[in-house]
């Protein structure tokens, strides 16, 4: 049975940051790192697969722990932390899978006959002579490997460039054998690093991580993370291995430079770092990046926008949603849960995901409890924006909420438009559903949904309600 697609993808209690997409046959494989539920440091699970029909984007599969940190030979005892992941279907047909752990500058390389069967420790990339790649006299460390195969030849993009570090130049595109693990061509400089960019159109967008590397007819894309890091940019060239020029933002997780619905200098949601990539879904394209919940910014999670392409290529930047794979607006009528708000902000406005003054995303119980997403530590003013519905008939609208305040919910189609309905809430330390009118023409619409009060109240959903 088809289901409607929603922002986040995956459950809300599952936490794939640093999405790479891939379509083989007739379904579509996330790999990614794998955060925790409150955690206290970036991916610190093994590998897991989910996937989807390419024709139903909202049945999403869950395929199982793919590899374990454990299987690395280099961290047997489990120390390190198994950063963002790519894969590639290799010259003799097989599944490779290219990362890097948290404590060492090598790429490691497992391997599996299937996308999404068990992966075995294959290999570290290394030159013919042995030395591994990122410990020879003059390489770069090894960071978020990017890979594409064409013919017998693996193109491998890496790099990692903090602000003030002269030695990081910038991401690295190095050529493999057809063995997978053999250099063939050394490293080379694709995109300058923020130290390297002042004098290029890559200035205030350098790249500072996620190398992401597709193919569309003959240009590449190279997708990688900013020197601000909330934003996914690219770069795009007639070769693998040189001559990228500067495109443009595909999304930031915090709708930074987006103006269609409000300045573009204001932030809509809490950002912080962001890792993603584009790929073709039956005839559609999206961008898939993640965004953070738990007021940190280690339980990240997996979203997706649809994307599209100009005649020359670029692609302008796309909003975030609650709808980003569903082909359209969700169905408004019926029970939507607060943890798909794609807006989260106050008055107060942060480009980064902020402190205790501001609201969260986040669900009961310890990671893998299989408990729903909500947003807490609402306070006065928080707002949580939901796109968009399509609406027909309706003439009421509820809100749930859990909490000790004193106030009321004000509901918006516009972040700063009209307040279409209010809705008083009473104290209460369970969830507790309030119901008011509003008047509301049929059409597809964005609703925002702001505590004004006092005290600290939780959201778990609203509905939208035909007389």
């Amino acid at each position: 049975m088809k289901k409607e697609a929603l922002n986040p993808y995956l459950p809300s209690w599952e936490y794939i940051p640093d999405g790479e997409p891939y379509v083989f046959g007739d379904r579509v494989y996330i790999y990614g790192s794998h955060d925790f539920y409150n955690g206290y440091v970036f991916c610190m699970g093994d590998y897991v697969c989910w996937s989807a029909p390419i024709d139903n984007l909202g049945n999403w599969r869950y395929e199982g722990v793919i590899y374990h940190k454990t299987d690395d030979p280099l961290n047997r005892e489990g120390k390190m932390c198994l950063y963002a992941p790519d894969v590639t279907v290799g010259p003799d047909g097989r599944y490779y899978l290219y990362y890097v752990l948290d404590k060492v500058s090598v790429v490691s390389v497992a391997v599996c006959d299937t996308p999404a069967g068990k992966y075995s420790f294959y290999g570290y990339v290394h030159y013919p002579d042995g030395t591994r790649l990122g410990e020879r006299e003059g390489d770069e460390p090894q960071f978020d490997p990017g890979v594409l195969t064409e013919g017998q030849d693996t193109w491998l993009y890496t790099g990692f460039c903090g602000a003030g570090d002269k030695s990081r130049t910038g991401a690295m595109v190095t050529l493999l054998a057809e063995d997978m693990l053999t250099v063939k061509e050394a490293p080379r400089l694709v995109v300058p690093g923020s130290e390297y960019s002042e004098n290029t159109e890559y200035k205030g967008h350098a790249f500072f991580e996620a190398s992401s590397i597709r193919k569309r007819g003959d240009i590449y894309y190279f997708i990688y993370s900013s020197q601000v890091m909330h934003e996914l940019c690219y770069a795009t060239s007639d070769k693998p291995d040189r001559d990228f020029v500067y495109g443009g933002v595909i999304v930031s997780n915090c709708d930074l430079h987006i103006d269609s619905y409000k300045p573009a200098n204001l932030p809509m949601a809490y950002g912080a770092n962001n890792h993603g990539s584009i790929v073709e879904i039956n005839g559609r394209w999206y961008i898939f990046y993640h965004r953070h919940t738990n007021g940190t910014w280690y339980s990240r999670q997996g979203c997706a926008e649809e994307i599209r392409f100009k005649e020359d290529g670029s692609i302008p930047q796309v909003e975030m949603t609650s709808c980003g794979l569903n082909g359209g607006a969700l169905a408004g009528e019926g029970e939507h849960p607060a943890y798909l708000a794609c807006n989260l902000f106050t008055s107060q406005p942060s480009v980064y995901v902020g402190d205790d003054r501001f609201p969260k995303i986040m669900q009961d119980g310890r990671d893998g409890d299989e408990e729903e997403g909500y947003i807490a530590n609402i306070k006065d003013s928080a707002t949580a924006g939901f796109k968009y519905f399509r609406c027909k008939n309706i003439r009421k609208c509820s809100i749930t909420t859990r909490g000790y305040a004193d106030g009321i919910f004000e509901i918006r189609t516009k972040w700063d438009g009209a307040v279409m309905a209010s809705i008083k809430i009473q104290n209460s330390n369970v969830w507790e559903t309030y119901t008011a009118d509003i008047d509301l023409p049929d059409g597809i619409y964005a609703f925002y949904i702001t505590y004004v009060g006092g005290g600290n109240v939780s959201l778990k959903s609203f509905a939208l309600l035909c007389d």
